[in-house]
């Protein structure tokens, strides 16, 4: 079972046993358990004598941004951020569930998530995290934080997009695009209900949870909130950017099969006439003439030079 516990006591921080935290009495005490086998489900239950419905939220397989009361004047949260491992493309956020109540906190994650190994170092490093409610409120603002570079990126990947529109490059376009959309889906699928959760944690009714926790709660929500409202806007900037793609595309086909039926009408008169002159029969005019092969040649110039005269003069080509 992987995992690691931290004691903040007088403004100090240090690293403790798994077994030692269960008992230790101080302002703050972290446990955090990297996966949700039937280890760490074993742990909560019985060493940590946590109940069967908080055991079971920490250690669910599927989870989605949400926060709850909990008995005894807790509060149960789940949150997502990036992650070391590779990820799906439709499921791009690992999670991370946190148990909080007084002087405790219980956070497991099945994903190695960036935002664990900086709160740990902050916490390690900061002697103003010194409570449930400044983890929290740290957890939240590292996950905002790093994700809002990645939502940005995105954005800059379309405005490039959007300069370099063209139909020869159409294919490669769309793929980008496609790419960029759904980056976007996965992020906004978990965005949107972690901006809910996190303003639903900072009105919690709970003693550890102070006013500057919650103002931090609150400018992470209303961060997620204008990252959720970035990336509906990607989303509908990357199908114009395909429905743009595919109308030139669309162009480009019409422009080449409009000069193909040129071609085919400048040279089916000449067909005509070269298959009418090359009969097998008596009574073909100038047949015998030295001249004739030079002349079927010329006429079939100038009724082709006409043919072209006449649609550049109607702008066929311009179209």
């Amino acid at each position: 079972m992987n995992g690691f516990a931290i004691r903040v006591k007088n403004h100090l921080a240090e690293k403790i046993p798994l077994e030692q935290a269960l008992k230790c009495d101080a302002e703050l005490v972290w446990v955090h358990l990297a996966s949700n086998d039937e280890a760490v489900q074993r742990w909560l239950r019985e060493e940590a004598h946590l109940s069967e419905y908080l055991t079971d939220m920490l250690t669910a397989t599927e989870t989605r941004p949400r926060c709850d009361a909990a008995p005894d004047g807790g509060a149960l949260i789940n949150m997502r951020g990036l992650s070391d491992d590779e990820m799906e493309p439709a499921d791009p956020l690992a999670s991370i569930r946190i148990y909080a109540h007084a002087g405790h906190v219980y956070s497991v994650s099945r994903k190695r998530l960036h935002a664990v190994g900086e709160v740990r170092d902050e916490v390690m490093a900061r002697a103003e995290i010194d409570d449930p409610g400044d983890l929290i409120a740290e957890f939240a603002s590292a996950i905002t934080e790093e994700l809002d570079p990645n939502v940005a990126d995105l954005g800059d990947l379309l405005d490039d997009c959007e300069e370099r529109l063209s139909a020869d490059q159409a294919f490669e376009m769309r793929r980008r695009v496609n790419q960029v959309r759904i980056k976007a889906i996965g992020y906004r699928r978990f965005l949107n209900p972690q901006r809910s959760a996190l303003e639903k944690l900072a009105t919690l009714n709970v003693d550890w949870l102070e006013d500057d926790d919650r103002l931090h709660l609150a400018a992470a929500a209303d961060r997620a909130a204008r990252m959720s409202e970035e990336l509906d806007s990607i989303r509908e900037r990357s199908a114009l950017i395909h429905e743009t793609l595919t109308d030139l595309r669309a162009e480009q086909i019409d422009q080449r099969s409009l000069i193909i039926a040129i071609v085919a009408m400048v040279f089916l008169p000449l067909t005509f006439l070269t298959g009418l002159l090359g009969m097998n029969v008596e009574g073909i005019p100038y047949a015998r003439e030295p001249w004739a092969f030079d002349g079927v040649l010329l006429v079939c110039a100038l009724m082709a030079a006409g043919i072209t005269i006449f649609f550049l003069y109607r702008h066929w080509f311009a179209k």
